[in-house]
């Protein structure tokens, strides 16, 4: 390997990973520094053919994989974990330029991935199943985990190392092949990088394919009939497209979709520790995170001095390139990104809502943006945002609050700020979400607590330490005897 993971003259340039760095079937796509638009590089196209290919190279690579002992599995994972922190700086300094990254958000995420990868090395030396009871005399009778066969990852770009982690990692350990298709917003760091240090680390060829594509190669790699599952962290409007093919063909699919997540903050909460919590879970990657706090549900009588605080922090954030020191505003993604904001803040205003800070725009950079006097009904309230926006509510009483937390057709994340925790608790007992915070904001990603949504949020599954063994493996039982019984047929 050289000493770059993303030199310019890297084999990588322009191709697929599938047995090897492949020409692509669908052309090449430029890799962008969000922040410039300069051209980092050229990552291939993979078609619907390139799809079936890695599929078929897959299963017989996933075959001798499953033989291969769990804990030696492992070692290949702990391996990667480690040759990610030993590039962590490299691997950073991608993450700003190809997805607007701040460097402690760059730097975190490289971090956290190492931790998830190293949490899924461990599922190898977990135990692979257990005794079960036998009310028959002689017969031996076990429940074991199996591999699926061929997992299909299709992640997103605005984490794009962390939320393909989460899946490719335990999905390998626990003897599968895995099929990765990264976002073409960042195909490098959502891909590149896996096909690189996974080599490096000892995966065996042929069991893990990076295949990145827009809707067209998504789309054949959920109809493929060589992938046993798909695991999907993206919109809700493509989750149902994926869950609604997925089940007709009777696939395992998990699901992991957008959010438009309550931040209620209560009387008696402490106005300046929640203001700034506020103003991370809303400002945190620009807003571009499924766990967002968009709705900031404040009670009435604290609500003037909450909007004041969170507009001073607003205000204080320096917007801007990524690689600028002293910058916590980077770019958001793309110019629709960027129109979608506007045009949900231009929308809200225009049905009433009052603009306390920010609003505007200049190309892909965005101004942390505080809405007040936001209602059900305006798009603010209503829509998942993914805009670095803060749309504030009020209420009266704890009905009313949630009332309001609960009136989406999301459940992703939630929180509540109180100094009384038991108040908290009963608020967050009645919220309607896969995760609910106390006295924390809703940006929280930890591998050991189960993360997941409920409603247009996602199926069920989850991602973590607790879950993982589960979701990438299939229970089968067995039972064996030293003599076949006697039957009265």
């Amino acid at each position: 390997m050289s000493e770059k993971l993303f030199a310019p003259d890297a084999a990588w340039q322009g191709k697929i990973y599938s047995d090897g760095w492949r020409d692509p079937g669908l052309g090449t796509v430029p890799v962008t520094e969000k922040a410039t638009g300069a051209v980092l590089g050229l990552a291939g196209l993979a078609s619907p053919a390139d799809v079936a290919s890695a599929a078929a190279v897959a299963r017989r690579a996933q075959a001798a994989w499953a033989e291969v002992p769990a804990p030696q599995r492992g070692d290949v994972l702990r391996a990667f974990s480690h040759l990610l922190i030993t590039h962590a700086e490299e691997i950073t300094e991608q993450l700003i330029r190809e997805t607007g990254s701040v460097r402690f958000k760059g730097d975190w995420e490289t971090r956290m991935t190492a931790r998830e990868v190293l949490e899924a090395a461990a599922l190898g030396s977990a135990p692979q199943g257990i005794q079960v009871a036998s009310a028959e005399p002689g017969r031996h009778s076990v429940a074991r985990r199996v591999p699926i066969g061929v997992v299909g990852v299709i992640t997103p770009w605005n984490s794009p190392l962390l939320l393909a982690s989460r899946a490719v990692a335990p999905a390998l350990v626990m003897g599968n092949a895995v099929l990765l298709k990264p976002d073409v917003q960042s195909p490098v760091a959502g891909g590149v990088l896996f096909a690189r240090l996974l080599a490096e680390a000892g995966l065996p060829d042929g069991l893990l394919h990076v295949l990145p594509g827009a809707v067209e190669t998504g789309r054949a790699l959920v109809k493929e009939p060589g992938v046993d599952m798909v695991s999907f962290t993206g919109s809700t409007r493509a989750g149902r497209e994926i869950g609604s093919v997925a089940g007709g063909l009777l696939k395992r699919v998990s699901l992991e979709l957008g959010g438009n997540n309550p931040y209620v903050v209560l009387a008696d909460a402490d106005v300046e520790a929640a203001s700034s919590a506020g103003a991370w879970g809303s400002f945190f990657h620009q807003g571009q995170i499924c766990l967002t706090s968009g709705r900031h549900l404040v009670h009435e009588s604290v609500a003037d001095a909450y909007t004041a605080a969170l507009v001073r922090r607003a205000k204080a954030l320096k917007v801007g390139d990524p690689m600028t020191d002293g910058v916590l505003v980077g770019p958001v993604v793309n110019e629709p990104q960027a129109e979608r904001a506007e045009r949900i803040v231009r929308e809200t205003l225009a049905a009433g809502a009052v603009l306390a800070t920010g609003g505007s725009r200049d190309g892909l950079f965005f101004e942390p943006t505080v809405l007040t006097g936001v209602r059900p009904g305006m798009p603010a309230f209503d829509e998942e945002i993914f805009g670095p926006v803060a749309a504030l509510t009020t209420f009266a009483s704890d009905e009313e609050a949630v009332e309001l937390a609960n009136r989406t057709e999301y459940g992703l994340a939630a929180a509540v700020i109180s100094r009384d925790q038991a108040h908290a608790r009963r608020i967050a007992d009645r919220l309607h979400s896969g995760v609910v915070h106390i006295n924390d904001q809703t940006v929280l990603h930890e591998v050991y607590g189960p993360i997941g949504g409920v409603g247009a949020s996602g199926n069920g599954y989850n991602h973590s330490t607790l879950t993982n063994a589960d979701q990438f493996s299939e229970w089968q039982w067995l039972t064996s005897r030293a003599e076949v019984p006697a039957y009265p047929f």
